[in-house]
């Protein structure tokens, strides 16, 4: 069953993040994830969620997906996210 990571990112240091968005791509391929969105525009329909940037990644399985954000390919990655965005993100089981 697929499973989509969904992450709410706020950038703090548009500059260093950059270098994450080319670090990013290939760990999340590595793992048979892809995009289904990448910072577009996002609008409130409902509640009070102003998100900044939101990126939808699709994986296989949850299993997939939590392989991915623990891997050594994307260890470098993600340490760099942590210096330069504060992030939210969970992963969802689609249908």
């Amino acid at each position: 069953m697929n499973a989509y990571v969904i992450a709410d990112i706020t950038v703090t240091d548009q500059e260093r993040y950059e270098a994450y968005k080319i670090l990013a791509p290939p760990a999340i391929a590595a793992y048979g994830g892809k995009y289904v969105a990448r910072g577009g525009k996002a609008e409130n329909l409902e509640g009070d969620w102003e998100p900044d940037r939101i990126v939808i990644l699709e994986f296989e399985s949850m299993e997939k997906a939590k392989q991915f954000i623990e891997s050594t390919e994307y260890r470098e990655a993600r340490a760099l996210r942590h210096k330069t965005a504060k992030s939210k993100m969970i992963v969802v089981e689609g249908l």
